[in-house]
């Protein structure tokens, strides 16, 4: 069972966030509203408990099962890198606040470790007990992918390890969190028979998935596609002339008709595979992060969908 969270000391918050001064500026915090007090003698009702997340994706997911019984928050905020992201000393102050850190693993939040063993909250990674796939190419070969939430199939026993977490959290709720999971699980598996079904409408000749980054391993996996990317993951400053030339390689040699690259980095690169080759760009693709709520991912779910048919759509047309 968790411990009650409990914050350290100020000193420890300061130290802490004096060492990381240099940071980029405090990402963004919500605040829920508190109801108007009724009178004196009325009790303020009891907040809920705060489980935070290290991006927005995961936060997602993790709202689904909590439903109105935690306030799910992402330490990152819309359109953040996640890799690379560089923790800010409000970043650690909420950390701190928490009941809950909820991180994906598998090497994704390096920077995450760094402070998050120092705080007296509990810690869950979602990705406990999840079979990775292995990063080929680089100085990353051998390493786990971490991007195993490009998998709905896979997203299920995110939900299951999220609904635990939260029980131990709030077991007043645990039946809620359990049917919460359960609801979530049949609507991933909706979304992965809708991207399997989707993708296999591709011939032979136009299974190919050729990406800036190398996140989507998990996705490729299920469909079927063969996978190519630039480079690894997008902690890489920029594309080297090599892995360059090998991406034109490949898409010449497979006469791939599209590629693609996602929403949190430039295109450039990609773009001189273009001017290389045959292939036209076939679109922006979403891992890391949502989009803002009236853009075209504000939930994970819509992300894997719009992900799966922009995919499609663009292999397709750009063959005929």
């Amino acid at each position: 069972m968790f411990s009650h969270p409990r914050i350290r000391t100020a000193a420890l918050v300061l130290s802490a966030g004096l060492a990381l001064s240099g940071c980029a500026a405090a990402a963004e915090t919500s605040h829920s509203a508190q109801g108007p007090t009724h009178g004196q003698s009325q009790a303020k009702p009891e907040p809920r408990p705060v489980a935070l997340t290290t991006f927005t994706v995961l936060a997602d997911i993790a709202q689904n099962v909590a439903g109105e019984h935690i306030r799910v928050e992402s330490i990152t905020k819309v359109g953040a890198e996640i890799h690379g992201y560089e923790p800010t000393p409000g970043d650690i102050v909420r950390a701190s606040e928490a009941d809950l850190i909820l991180d994906n693993g598998l090497g994704l939040e390096a920077w995450f470790a760094k402070f998050v063993a120092e705080l007296d909250v509990p810690h869950v990674v979602v990705t406990a007990g999840v079979e990775p796939l292995p990063i080929t190419g680089d100085a990353y070969d051998g390493k786990p992918n971490p991007h195993a939430w490009m998998s709905p199939r896979v997203v299920q026993q995110y939900a299951a390890t999220i609904a635990e977490a939260f029980v131990e959290l709030d077991p007043e709720h645990a039946d809620d969190f359990a049917d919460n999971a359960a609801h979530y699980s049949s609507e991933l598996q909706a979304v992965q028979d809708e991207l399997v079904a989707e993708l296999a409408e591709l011939p032979e000749s136009q299974r190919a998935l050729v990406t800036c980054e190398g996140a989507f391993s998990y996705l490729a996996r299920d469909a079927g596609l063969t996978e190519q990317y630039i480079w690894p993951v997008n902690a890489e400053q920029q594309a080297t002339p090599q892995q360059i030339a090998r991406t034109i390689e490949f898409v010449r040699e497979h006469d791939v008709p599209a590629v693609f690259c996602e929403s949190t980095i430039s295109d450039a690169p990609m773009q001189r595979v273009v001017e290389a080759t045959d292939a036209r760009f076939g679109g922006t693709l979403y891992v890391d992060s949502l989009s803002e709520p009236d853009g075209p991912v504000p939930t994970y779910l819509e992300l894997i969908r719009y992900d799966a048919e922009t995919i499609a759509t663009a292999l397709t047309k750009a063959a005929q």
